[in-house]
């Protein structure tokens, strides 16, 4: 009879000895899901958060572009105004081309305008040609030129 008793005494504590080793496998294995979850919750919010500041930033922007627009729209009537008023009160003539936005020299000026500048020439020949720049006189000939290599 001594020898059933082990027998159950051997079942017990090995069933206990498992239970425990599980309930010790279940914690360490759980604690990992806690910190994920905890990851997931934060990575969440931040997400929310990050949303939320896109949305703001789009709402800033439109109202900035609506006030630009406004300030465009106010500077336009404000020189239109001025443009009317001067156009009755004012008898200066440069004063009223300022205001109607012709530049001064533009109506008083006989001079013939210089062209500006060009980083091209005229013609298909361009600017590495060695004859460019050089002005062919009328009764000379063109002489061919032997080829280059």
């Amino acid at each position: 009879m001594y020898e059933s008793n082990i027998d159950w005494v051997l079942a017990i504590v090995s069933g206990l000895a498992g239970i425990g080793i599980g309930a010790l496998g279940y914690h360490l294995l759980n604690s990992n899901v806690a910190r994920n979850q905890k990851v997931r919750q934060r990575l969440a919010e931040t997400e929310l958060e990050l949303n939320q500041v896109k949305d703001s930033l789009n709402d800033h922007f439109a109202r900035a572009a609506d006030l630009v627009e406004s300030i465009q729209r106010q500077t336009q009537e404000l020189e239109q105004q001025l443009a009317q008023g001067a156009e009755r009160f004012c008898d200066d003539s440069q004063i009223r081309r300022r205001l109607n936005n012709v530049p001064i020299d533009q109506g008083s000026s006989d001079e013939p305008s210089t062209a500006a500048p060009r980083d091209y020439a005229d013609g298909n020949h361009g600017t590495l040609s060695e004859d460019f720049g050089l002005r062919q006189s009328t009764g000379e000939k063109e002489q061919p030129q032997p080829p280059r290599y």
